[in-house]
């Protein structure tokens, strides 16, 4: 699962356009989920994520955007009996 919006604020606001990147960093063999951008902020991400990086905040790596891909399916399906209560009350007392 995905946010459904950009993960930048803007004025204290959190962008309400979808996300088009899948922001990552690749270092080494791995690779690092840290976020999701819409095409407006793509460059913004990166600026942050460098500095970030030069701050010692988050892995040294190449950065990479990959381009969100919708994937639909019509073989799940659900129904009451698949769905269970969680209390989240602690009955401990």
């Amino acid at each position: 699962m995905l946010p459904d919006q950009c993960s930048v604020l803007e004025e204290g606001k959190q962008c309400v356009s979808p996300p088009e990147f899948i922001v990552s960093i690749i270092a080494g063999d791995d690779e690092y989920m840290v976020g999701v951008t819409c095409h407006k902020h793509k460059q913004i991400v990166s600026g942050k994520v460098s500095i970030l990086q030069k701050e010692g905040k988050i892995h040294d790596g190449k950065i990479t955007f990959s381009p969100v891909k919708s994937v639909g399916t019509d073989c799940i399906h659900g129904d009451s009996d698949d769905f269970i209560q969680i209390d989240m009350n602690n009955t401990k007392n």
